[in-house]
């Protein structure tokens, strides 16, 4: 078709497409053929070879140029924490937005005005009424986050978020007038950090508390695997390869041991805060109040006003240590979750595992028959964005510049968002592990085309008993070779060993060749209980 027989028309578009590149400007253009009386045309293509028929795609430019005005929904967020998995982590919400910042904030600010006020020697501040105090519970419990909202709106005026606080806590007091006489002392020689490490530490203990119930099911779900599978005999693998047998319930155990260990380092971290000034010396504290012993009144308002643990030694800031100690542990607990998710991901593979089919449930939008591992595949990859966060944090934090540098402050606010996607992939796993169906016949069938993993118990008895070269005949005999059952007990009995040793070995078979694995399964729940002590 030549040029001059085309002309343009507007092409049709999909509902997707049509406002976007409405919004863009883009009109697609598709060429047609002008319409020609049928004689002539049949006329003028006789004699002609067939043409092959030519269309033109209409152009995707600007289909996905960017809308400026959506709102915010699960739909929109930018972050699957916050849009596709909102609903597995909205219990986080109160301990890690910024309305969480906002309110603990508050608490802080708060608390140290009823602590100054407990203090003999500032005469200024003198002991709350039951009234004052009974206004200032009740605005710590009723704060909600249309009061957080008016702390934003001030931020906007004064740039500045711990400012903005200090200055709605005002407009708050002065509803009580024995309040409003001592709204001067709110944020009292304080610098920000003072209000935001101790915000900071309620929040992640908070956090941590929301966090912790899943973790602990894990351990307690896998443990009581450990107890259900104590005598299900299957193949042990090591560099992928068979090895001497172990059982399911030891295995299981083995992961379950692990975890709980780290849970319980977890729960020895300490939440620390400071509330020393600018510089950690208390310089404005003594310049105004010298007669009162101020590092004795931070530790107490750190650990009784707050429930936190008194960091002494600090610079303008909590030094964040203990935020990588924490952050390390659940990275451990995380790692070891992937490795589980990995193996039994495996186990799947070779029809040691089966999984119960979900009504309605795809799993490929392909392959009708397929039932894929996917709660594994989505908690291993939600574990990999979490440790990459908590290891970025924990690599960062504990270094500042000098007394203070402002590179943790942005950082510090992705304190929640390791445990969004632990959380994530904590209740995958979950839902995983709730699928599997022991396909205990496929683990005895493998151990039965495997019986050369008695090379090792058969040349041990031999080394007992004083044969010559043991290893070396095994080897000759196992080494890359498929062995069965009567080629090992014909071996056995080529042996000149005692007959009860002979006998042992002749009964022996890969699935009871388990050494001490059910008794190390059947353990797993006292073994766990005596790493909380």
């Amino acid at each position: 078709a030549s040029p001059s027989r085309l002309s343009s028309h507007r092409a049709p578009m999909s509902a997707f497409a049509a406002p976007v590149a409405h919004r863009a400007g883009v009109v697609p253009v598709v060429s047609v053929r002008r319409a020609v009386p049928v004689a002539r045309a049949v006329s003028r293509l006789a004699g002609r070879s067939p043409q092959p028929r030519v269309s033109t795609v209409p152009s995707a430019t600007g289909d996905f140029a960017p809308e400026t005005d959506l709102e915010l929904s699960d739909l929109t967020a930018i972050s699957p924490v916050d849009g596709r998995y909102g609903s597995k982590v909205q219990i986080l919400r109160a301990c890690f937005s910024e309305y969480a910042l906002v309110r603990a904030r508050v608490i802080v600010e708060v608390r140290w005005l009823q602590k100054l006020a407990s203090i003999p020697q500032i005469v200024e501040v003198p002991p709350l009424s039951a009234s004052a105090n009974e206004f200032l519970e009740k605005y710590l419990a009723e704060f909600s986050p249309a009061d957080a909202q008016e702390v934003k709106k001030v931020e906007r005026t004064t740039n500045h978020d711990v400012k903005a606080v200090e200055y709605v806590i005002k407009d708050k007091l002065v509803q009580h007038p024995e309040l409003a006489g001592v709204m001067e002392f709110v944020h009292f020689a304080c610098t920000s950090e003072d209000i935001n490490n101790l915000a900071h530490a309620l929040m992640l203990k908070s956090g941590v508390n929301a966090v912790t119930p899943f973790m602990d099911e894990i351990v307690n779900v896998i443990a009581e695997m450990a107890k259900t599978e104590a005598s299900t005999p299957m193949m042990s693998r090591t560099h992928g390869q068979p090895a001497s047998p172990t059982t399911l319930g030891k295995e299981f155990a083995n992961v379950a041991y692990r975890l709980a260990r780290q849970r319980q380092q977890m729960s020895k971290v300490p939440f620390y805060g400071k509330m020393a000034g600018a510089v950690g010396n208390y310089n404005a504290h003594i310049t105004a109040y010298p007669d009162v012993d101020w590092q004795k009144t931070a530790e107490e308002f750190v650990e009784e006003s707050l429930g936190l643990t008194w960091m002494p030694y600090v610079t303008q800031i909590e030094p964040h240590d203990y935020i990588a100690e924490l952050f390390s542990c659940v990275s451990r607990f995380n790692t070891i979750v992937l490795d589980l998710d990995r193996d039994l991901w495996a186990y799947i593979s070779i029809g040691y595992f089966k999984q119960r089919t979900v009504a309605g449930e795809v799993g490929s939008s392909t392959m009708p028959h397929k039932v894929n591992p996917i709660d594994f595949e989505n908690s291993e990859g939600n574990v990999g964005m979490a440790n990459a966060v908590f290891e970025h944090l924990s690599a960062k934090l504990p270094v500042s510049r000098w007394q203070r540098d402002l590179t943790d402050s942005t950082v510090l606010r992705n304190l929640g968002t390791g445990f969004a996607y632990s959380l994530i992939a904590y209740q995958s796993t979950l839902k995983g592990l709730s699928k599997l169906e022991t396909n205990s016949q496929a683990m005895l069938d493998d151990l039965d085309r495997n019986w050369e993993v008695l090379a090792e118990p058969i040349q041990t008895v031999m080394r007992r008993h004083a044969v010559e070269k043991p290893y070396e005949k095994l080897k000759e005999l196992t080494r890359g070779r498929r062995v069965d059952r009567d080629g090992m007990r014909a071996f056995v009995e080529t042996l000149e060993i005692p007959e009860d040793s002979k006998q042992r070995l002749m009964e022996l078979t890969p699935a009871t060749y388990i050494g001490n694995a059910v008794a190390q399964a059947n353990d797993i729940l006292a073994r766990i209980e005596a790493i909380k002590k």
